[in-house]
């Protein structure tokens, strides 16, 4: 167990509000800026998971399922990063009680809002939050050719701890290695 302590919390209706950014509950309204963010080459190739053509059921899967269903069941708090009122990326903090290496950050971004500083800003918010709630770490990982998701990490105050050998599995049935980002409560 990580140590978490959600009483108290209810994550259906978390919102976690930065200088900049609303980190708010994903809504079926979110469904088009959901699909068309996932048709970008840059978010399809860094994250392994998403299905590739993704569709509309793709995008309503992962809001209910994943992001809704995962808050409603205590194992995450995804969040749609909106800026100036419009949705520019997800993030979550995942796995928040059974992960060995603490809760897992991740994020994406659309590409008009890239190069401004909002992952890191969401990346840290996050692991401060689960931090403060008691957490021993918080851990992120990083393709180890994705250069730009390292600088997010490290602009957040994650630490690189090493190299996660053939820890990523791409969607063609390879493996790939990952660096590993942590932050402990004292960081």
């Amino acid at each position: 167990m990580t140590g978490i302590d959600l009483s108290g919390i209810d994550l259906t209706t978390e919102t976690i509000r930065t200088e900049r950014l609303v980190l708010r509950p994903f809504t079926e309204n979110d469904v088009p800026a959901v699909l068309a963010a996932c048709q970008d080459p840059g978010i399809q190739r860094w994250i392994t998971a998403l299905p590739v053509p993704y569709t509309e059921d793709d995008a309503r899967f992962f809001i209910h399922e994943v992001a809704i269903g995962g808050r409603a069941a205590g194992r995450d708090l995804t969040v749609a990063i909106e800026a100036d009122g419009r949705l520019v990326g997800s993030s979550g903090v995942h796995a928040l009680q059974i992960h060995p290496l603490g809760p897992e950050i991740g994020y994406w971004l659309v590409p008009d809002a890239r190069g401004r500083g909002y992952a890191a800003e969401t990346a840290h918010a996050l692991a401060e939050w689960a931090l403060n709630l008691g957490a021993r770490r918080v851990h992120l990982v990083a393709d180890v050719a994705n250069a730009a998701s390292q600088s997010v990490a490290r602009r957040a105050g994650f630490s690189q701890e090493g190299v996660l050998r053939s820890y990523l599995q791409y969607r063609d049935g390879s493996r790939g290695d990952a660096a590993l980002f942590s932050r402990l409560p004292g960081d």
